[in-house]
């Protein structure tokens, strides 16, 4: 089972963002992205909500690939 941030960057990169323009989308760093996604640090959930809205996913889409 893939972790949190790997998923989250198969979904960023399958919706075609690099992680500063993903950053900018819903007003977080790209430094905070790196580090979600490296499993560093776990996103709050107003950060969920938007990363899910941006990229048009679900939330089951975001842990269970």
């Amino acid at each position: 089972m893939k972790s949190f941030g790997e998923n989250l960057k198969i979904e960023r990169q399958n919706a075609g963002y690099n992680q500063r323009e993903f950053a900018k989308k819903i007003g977080t760093t790209q430094q905070r992205v790196s580090e979600w996604e490296t499993n560093k640090v776990e996103p709050t959930l107003s950060n969920i909500v938007a990363i899910i809205k941006t990229l048009n996913i679900s939330f089951e889409d975001l842990i269970n690939n």
